[in-house]
């Protein structure tokens, strides 16, 4: 076939796009012979466009007569040789790694699988189309309005981690047909209740389209969570209130634009280290079928099988430009067409992996650094995976989820032996893991916990976790995930165990909106959201996870606010550096800074360096100070009995009781010293005006 000039197409965008009243598209294979679009009609059936042009890797051609709404998926000629890494079988319909919006669920029958399954090496020649979803080309025209990024900077920023259809699934007051989706999400109710909790971001668990693991759906289970994508553009048509067919762009589009005229940022939690297409045994979905080493590391002496440092079975291949290209186009895409605001990255550290070992200098890194829309984003590392522990390892301009925070805090809380040193670098934004690479608090973010363990409510009710309903006899999850429950098992009528409990939660709450970095609370634990004690709910769609708003502690939602309001509105509470060279005798104005701290024993003295790594100490006392502000003094006793505190003189007026985790607590001026009681915190101010 002559091509002739007014007719040939260019290799980039990658992906299938409206053009006039046909369709280009490309697609990238280096090992590939041919390349097929499918087109399915209304009824199903199938027609081949084979793609005529061919620039380097790149196969690409246009399809006359089809335009928005067009369903269709590809199909990829080439070599199968298993065992040097080639994976192509015509026979199989893939999607399209750059399709914006997916129809229909994957279906786990074995011809969505390239080999046998009594033979990995045996080519299966059935056709998987009927148990494949669709790829759908979108209108990418929205009408914005004046949308804009809130762009909160990080001294400001508090982080609500919050699952899309779990947070309006029983919500009642938001319409029953749109509850669980982004319309829901995007619904007053629910921007009213984040605006009046005070956050300024929700970052959301994964809402690229994912995959629904045959192994879960055949116990009656879903995969919940999310991490297990294979459409890196396409929003999880599963929370479209209005169709798959595209609609579910529209819909997140929508939600999005609703956030942000509230002042709400929008975070994505992405998945990019793997795809739902795991190891040698896994299906073939996408990327296997279209060029298997390009898109995933293989082992070198064996490339019939999967580098993995994800768990999963499969890596994405960071160290070619295919793989890398896929990721900065989905990045870029999620910025500038669905306008939303950064992106914390699951198990980070993969990404970094272009040659095996771990690498801050790494070109994933390095494209996002210099790219000019991704620059302004926040970006969130979970800095680790499972063959390293990364936490202060990445780029000043990165943020990172901080473990040690997580750690420290529980066991200081939980009475565990700990050294009071590092509860105090924790509260501090962890100057022993930033400040040596000159990174400010802000490059922390902190949290008690996450969507993978315990709630708060659990953490403090549960030793032991409850996993059995996820069908894996109670061996999935954590063993020990620094349960602070030293009570009852699970919910009680004994009043003080309440008590207990209730004070705890206040403490975990209370010590991380206090704390220097960035806060980020598990969404519904300021209601005390609780599943049962399970730690591991990836799989439980249902009453399990979902926000139960029936039972929610109104209390401590008040309490959650009114710390996030003072947080907000006091400097000295959120310093954007460190200040613990204050705490030597030295001056805010000699450091540089505008806050200060002091450090300080329950007696009022300072502390010795033997004081620092004595297991014993279950006392501190923080005095935080800001030329812009007034003083607080944040009073913490993690001991089983109460301690009185020698309270530091006020830099102005006398101190006054602010907040406290203790309901009896008092305070009358002059204070010299103050009892606080076992396991509980106390805050007070000292006001400058």
């Amino acid at each position: 076939m002559i091509i002739t000039r007014e007719h040939r197409t260019r290799p980039y965008p990658l992906g299938v796009h409206v053009d006039g009243d046909g369709l280009v598209a490309a697609v990238y294979s280096e090992t590939a012979d041919a390349v097929d679009v499918c087109v399915f009609d209304e009824s199903g059936r199938e027609t081949a466009h084979r793609l005529q042009e061919r620039s380097g890797h790149v196969f690409h051609g246009r399809i006359e007569g089809h335009g928005v709404g067009t369903r269709y998926g590809l199909r990829v000629q080439g070599a199968w040789d298993p065992a040097n890494g080639l994976r192509h079988n015509p026979h199989k319909l893939l999607l399209d790694p750059y399709a914006t919006a997916i129809e229909g669920e994957l279906k786990g029958d074995e011809a969505t699988f390239s080999h046998r399954f009594n033979a990995p090496d045996e080519l299966n020649p059935t056709d998987s189309a009927p148990f494949m979803p669709r790829c759908v080309v979108t209108d990418r025209s929205f009408d914005w309005g004046d949308d804009k990024h809130p762009f909160v900077p990080l001294d400001e920023t508090i982080v609500y981690e919050t699952h899309v259809k779990g947070f309006t699934q029983l919500h009642p007051d938001v319409p029953e047909e749109i509850r669980g989706t982004y319309a829901g999400l995007a619904h007053p109710a629910s921007i009213a209740y984040l605006v009046e909790l005070g956050v300024t971001a929700v970052e959301l668990i994964p809402v690229q389209q994912f995959a629904q693991d045959s192994h879960l759906v055949d116990q009656g289970l879903r995969n919940y969570w999310g991490y297990n994508t294979y459409g890196f553009f396409a929003p999880n048509a599963d929370y479209s209130a209005s169709g798959d067919g595209g609609q579910q762009v529209v819909e997140f589009k929508q939600m999005v634009k609703a956030l942000h005229a509230a002042g709400l940022e929008v975070i994505l939690d992405v998945v990019y280290n793997h795809t739902a297409e795991g190891n040698h045994l896994g299906p073939t979905i996408s990327f296997k079928g279209i060029d298997n080493a390009a898109y995933y590391r293989l082992v070198e002496e064996d490339r019939s099988s999967y580098f993995d440092t994800t768990g999963t079975g499969n890596s994405l291949n960071v160290g070619h430009p295919a793989a890398l290209g896929l990721i900065m186009d989905s990045l870029r895409y999620w910025v500038t067409e669905m306008h939303v605001d950064g992106f914390r990255f699951d198990l980070a550290t993969t990404l970094t992996r272009q040659d095996g070992s771990a690498d801050m200098h790494s070109a994933f890194l390095d494209l996002i650094h210099q790219d000019p829309v991704l620059a302004p984003t926040k970006m969130i590392a979970e800095p680790w995976d499972t063959q390293g522990y990364q936490v202060g390892g990445f780029p000043a301009d990165w943020s990172e989820w901080n473990g040690k925070f997580r750690d420290d805090l529980r066991d200081f809380w939980g009475g565990a032996d700990s050294r009071i040193g590092g509860v105090a670098q924790r509260i501090l934004g962890s100057p022993d893991v930033y400040e040596a690479s000159r990174r400010s608090p802000l490059c922390s973010v902190n949290f008690v916990t996450a969507h993978d363990g315990f709630t708060l409510a659990d953490l403090t009710s549960y030793s032991l976790k409850h996993n059995a309903a996820n069908g894996e006899d109670n061996e999935d999850g954590e063993s020990d995930n620094r349960s602070t429950n030293s009570g009852a098992e699970g919910p009680t009528d004994d009043e003080a165990v309440l008590t207990r409990r209730d004070r705890m939660r206040r403490n975990f709450l209370a010590t991380l909106l206090l704390s220097a970095g960035v806060p980020m609370i598990l969404g519904g634990d300021e209601i005390a959201r609780s599943q049962g004690g399970n730690n591991n709910a990836y799989c439980q769609d249902n009453e399990i996870s979902w926000y139960d708003w029936s039972t929610a502690d109104h209390e401590l939602r008040r309490f959650t606010a009114d710390l996030v309001a003072l947080r907000k509105a006091e400097p000295a509470l959120r310093p954007d550096w460190y200040r613990a060279a204050a705490a030597e005798g030295k001056s805010d104005e000699e450091e540089g800074s505008n806050a200060t701290v002091w450090l300080l024993r329950s007696d009022g003295q300072t502390f010795s360096d033997s004081d620092w790594d004595d297991p014993r100490a279950r006392s501190i006392m923080f005095v935080f100070a800001h030329r812009d502000g007034d003083t607080f003094a944040l009073l913490l006793n993690a001991a089983a009995n109460g301690v009185e505190f020698t309270v530091a003189p006020p830099l102005h007026a006398e101190w006054e009781l602010v907040v406290s985790s203790d309901p009896g607590q008092r305070v009358s001026a002059p204070v010299s010293t103050l009892i606080v009681r076992d396991c509980s915190f106390t805050l007070l101010r000292s006001k400058r005006s």
